[in-house]
């Protein structure tokens, strides 16, 4: 069993990689498919990790780490929760709108070659995003359920 300085460190570990994945986030908007699952990932990974330090845990013998979960989770419900996903939902539905329109205007008489990458290129970001949409979607229907 892991003593509770070990449980510190490892938790210190998974705070530290959502502090640098949230912090940036604020001034951009946008973000990559690839960034938002790693910090939806991420959110998952550490609200899980408080689930299990939070059984293990006596808040009188692990008054550090204790104070580090009640910061972690504050950091979550209130930065995260509140600020950073609606607007992570924002971008999708604008993007994944923005997407749609433009490839309803495509003229399909027009099919040279060039023509067609670029609208299978088109149809590709709209299923990668519509597709992080729906993750990110499954994470907020979770939060109604709490």
């Amino acid at each position: 069993m892991a003593t509770s300085d070990d449980l510190s460190k490892m938790f210190d570990v998974e705070y530290d990689k959502l502090d640098g994945l949230i912090n940036p986030i604020t001034p951009k908007p946008e973000l990559s498919i690839s960034e938002i699952i790693e910090l939806y990932y991420q959110i998952i990974n550490i609200s899980s990790m408080i689930i299990i330090l939070k059984q293990q845990i006596n808040s009188d013998e692990s008054n550090v780490l204790f104070h580090k979960i009640t910061k972690t989770e504050k950091l979550v419900s209130q930065k995260f929760n509140l600020e950073i996903h609606p607007q992570i939902i924002r971008y999708l539905v604008n993007s994944i709108s923005e997407i749609t329109t433009h490839l309803q205007s495509i003229n399909s008489k027009e099919k040279s070659k060039n023509n067609i990458e670029r609208e299978a290129k088109l149809y590709e970001e709209l299923r990668k995003k519509m597709s992080t949409q729906e993750f990110v979607e499954q994470y907020d229907k979770g939060l109604s359920h709490d």
